[in-house]
């Protein structure tokens, strides 16, 4: 049987398919995470890092264009995951220990490879499973694994687990998380695991719009402080200074589009990666402990104010830049009808030049007849008399007058013809 032709994506999407599986994780269970902010160019040198790790512990490496891949490497295994703009390694440990982290995973990965990974570190955290003792463990004594740090959590599922976290940034520089079985399924703890560290690795995505947010904050006040004095200006504006006046407003004008083109993509990318972060809280299925806030609770009360602040900046450029096209707006229409009063001013100069050369034009044209006819009827006189002087009865005077009315108007028809012969030639 011969099929049709494949789409030239058929295999890559199908592939997305089943990106990024949960990891089925039997309790108790360690993990340790990096999220590393890389750039496109970095591609290839974790490819190579990725190569290396499999080639020192005598595996398969993975595929060049694959962007995930998972291996069991004997005292630990590797998930490896490339995203649009950070590349992410959880490293996890079958069994059980006393202190869930005094020994975590990322210990037996060796840190010269470690050292080599291309990239910063965006988030960095511990996670640990274990099953939930028969008495519910005190906050004071769960607080205790977490340096004594105020926690957050909740039973999660519909209750079949129980997370507990600070969000802190602990001395190894990593992040804690503990979850406690009560029913969990190895997938349900997979992806219990995996949205945990998707809720922080997107949190971080979309704070690290802030300070782009609250640096543009400033530049946005003086640029409506600005705006505010040109159309002040505007009101009492003489004309001359009119294009002056919109220049400087063009100028404010680049300065606010430059901060919309810098920011805009951040605060876009903000606004998907806080979605997806509502939604993995979705996910979480939250029971409430007494006592304790929940991670959705905590999330919310620092991620909404981030992004307000985001959606504030994004409202200011809109209404700046909106506010400005509209002062330009009138401000080039007061410059245009001041050009055309110019203009009007101008053409009326100009008419009446032409009228004043169209008028001596007819006066030189006068004189001109008046002259060619002078001397004309002179030469005419001349040979009269010239006539008369060699014996032919001719009155010079008769002839004269009679040659004065004929010349004036050949004079005058040879002079409106040469008139005729200029204009056509000009035009």
């Amino acid at each position: 049987m011969t099929n049709p032709a494949n789409h030239p994506q058929r295999f890559s999407l199908n592939y997305e398919l089943h990106a990024r599986p949960p990891e089925a994780l039997s309790i108790p269970e360690q993990a340790s995470y990096l999220a590393l902010a890389t750039d496109p160019s970095n591609r290839q040198a974790e490819y190579e890092c990725i190569v290396e790790l499999c080639t020192r512990y005598g595996v398969t490496s993975p595929a060049p264009e694959l962007n995930h891949f998972k291996v069991d490497l004997g005292t630990f295994r590797l998930k490896w995951e490339r995203r649009a703009e950070c590349s992410s390694y959880t490293f996890f440990r079958q069994g059980d220990v006393g202190d869930p982290f005094a020994q975590p995973v990322i210990t037996s990965v060796p840190q010269d490879w470690l050292e080599g990974l291309p990239g910063q570190v965006l988030v960095a955290a511990h996670v640990a499973l274990r099953p939930a003792p028969a008495e519910p463990s005190s906050n004071e004594e769960l607080a205790s694994l977490f340096e004594g740090n105020p926690l957050v959590g909740s039973r999660v599922g519909d209750g079949v687990a129980s997370v507990r976290a600070d969000f802190r940034i602990h001395a190894d520089g990593f992040s804690r998380f503990l979850i406690e079985d009560v029913s969990l399924t190895p997938r349900q703890a997979g992806r219990m695991v995996q949205r945990l560290l998707e809720i922080e690795t997107y949190l971080m995505r979309a704070l690290l719009t802030l300070p782009v947010a609250r640096a543009t904050l400033p530049v946005l006040a003086d640029a409506d402080l600005q705006l505010a004095a040109l159309i002040n200006e505007m009101a009492a504006v003489k004309s001359e200074d009119e294009p002056a006046l919109l220049d400087r407003l063009t100028r404010l004008a680049a300065v606010v589009e430059s901060t919309i083109s810098s920011t805009l993509g951040r605060i876009c990318a903000a606004r998907a990666y806080q979605e997806l972060v509502e939604r993995r809280l979705a996910d979480l299925r939250e029971v409430r402990v007494e006592g304790v806030q929940t991670l959705r609770e905590f999330v919310e009360r620092r991620l909404l104010p981030a992004m307000s602040t985001c959606e504030t900046v994004a409202r200011l450029q809109d209404s700046l830049s909106e506010r400005i096209s509209r002062a330009s707006e009138l401000l080039r229409t007061r410059v245009d009808i001041a050009l055309q009063r110019q203009n009007q001013s101008l053409l009326s100069t100009a008419a009446r030049r032409a009228k004043l050369q169209l008028r001596l034009q007819e006066t030189v044209e006068g004189l001109s007849v008046a002259a060619v006819s002078y001397y004309v009827v002179g030469l005419v006189g001349y040979a009269a008399k010239a006539v008369k002087a060699a014996g032919a009865p001719v009155n010079p005077e008769i002839v004269t007058g009679i040659a004065i009315p004929i010349v004036v108007v050949v004079a005058a028809l040879g002079v409106r013809h040469i008139r005729q012969l200029v204009q056509r030639a000009a035009s």
